[in-house]
């Protein structure tokens, strides 16, 4: 095992990752574990400002309270030999289990960089804030009706969670573009097209409903892999360290994904199951040119959730959800940054 102190090169390149353009009186420690670069956790309590950090078993959480405004506080919980983290009761699935090593905990560098930084540091995204267009992606159509059952098909609940979607963002003084308005058919590349034909800045939000096995129930909300990283559920291979043109949102993606994944868990409560936000190379997130994010609203599958999609409310709630988010979002990412 090696670890280094805070004086070593390493040390500060994982300061400037993360967006610091100072040295800081944080004890940042890094080690390589099973070839893999982890920080220890350790240093997040003082980087992040939390007010406390504990430990009980695997479980360490980390508080901040904000005493003006108690929903303006963060909880972060961390779970040594799990990849699961959950931060303000938003489930996130990193790439790498937290390690217990030598006693204490660690994260992998990338995990820390490319996830826990952008949702903690919204406002360290430059210029994310800056768009008035919202594109609206409904997957499948036409000959590819997507996931069916006996009740309806997935492309025709895309395309009414996108049309409620449209909308609702109107209202709010959004421009919206949609790569498909009927029940027609676009391959893949022909709603990337559509995405990048947009000048300027905008957001990208493809909407979609599940299928798996007859157990498998709730949403789950994706973001492009980044370099390194492979697709979600699969081991990594060579094209997995090719930068695609969506990597240069990886930071914007996963805090769109983080407001929207939130609000519709909140929107939908006790009629959904939070499956978390995850990352995959979808062809949609690698050649859009804006940040971009792919919802799976629910499944198909599964006998319950498959007649709550069917419902004209829970539907509504989806958009709804979503449509909150992206003034959420909008905000966190314009506020002037500070240093941490």
């Amino acid at each position: 095992m090696q670890s280094t102190i805070l004086k070593s090169p390493l040390i500060l390149a994982v300061l400037l990752w993360l967006g610091v353009g100072q040295m800081i009186a944080c004890a940042w420690e890094t080690r390589t574990i099973s070839g893999r670069e982890y920080v220890a956790v350790d240093g997040m309590k003082e980087f992040y400002n939390f007010d406390s950090v504990k430990r009980s078993g695997n479980q360490i959480i980390f508080d901040k309270t904000d005493p003006k405004d108690k929903r303006k506080g963060v909880l972060l919980t961390l779970r040594t030999g799990s990849q699961e983290c959950f931060m303000n009761k938003v489930k996130f699935v990193f790439s790498y289990q937290v390690e217990d090593n030598g006693g204490r905990a660690w994260i992998s560098r990338i995990d820390l960089a490319k996830l826990v930084d952008p949702v903690l540091r919204p406002n360290y995204i430059a210029n994310a804030g800056a768009f008035d267009t919202v594109i609206i992606d409904a997957g499948h159509g036409g000959k590819d009706p997507g996931a069916t059952n006996g009740i309806g098909t997935e492309a025709g609940y895309n395309l009414d969670v996108a049309e409620r979607l449209r909308k609702l963002l109107i209202a709010q003084k959004y421009k919206v573009i949609m790569t498909r308005d009927s029940n027609r058919y676009l391959t893949l590349q022909e709603r990337v097209d559509v995405a990048n034909r947009v000048q300027g800045n905008a957001i990208f939000i493809s909407i979609h409903h599940n299928s798996g096995g007859s157990a498998a129930r709730g949403i789950e909300t994706f973001t492009l892999s980044p370099v390194g990283v492979s697709h979600y559920g699969r081991g990594l291979n060579s094209s997995d360290f090719q930068a695609r043109t969506g990597n240069s949102h990886d930071s914007a993606n996963v805090a769109l994904a983080t407001a929207v994944h939130g609000r519709v868990s909140r929107r939908l409560g006790k009629n959904t199951f939070d499956r978390g936000i995850k990352r995959a190379r979808f062809s949609v997130l690698t050649g859009v040119k804006h940040p971009s994010i792919l919802i799976e609203c629910g499944f198909m599958t599964h006998q319950l959730e498959a007649r709550l999609i069917h419902n004209e409310a829970y539907r509504n709630a989806v958009a709804m959800g979503i449509s909150e988010a992206i003034k959420t979002y909008q905000v966190a990412v314009s506020k002037k940054s500070t240093t941490p």
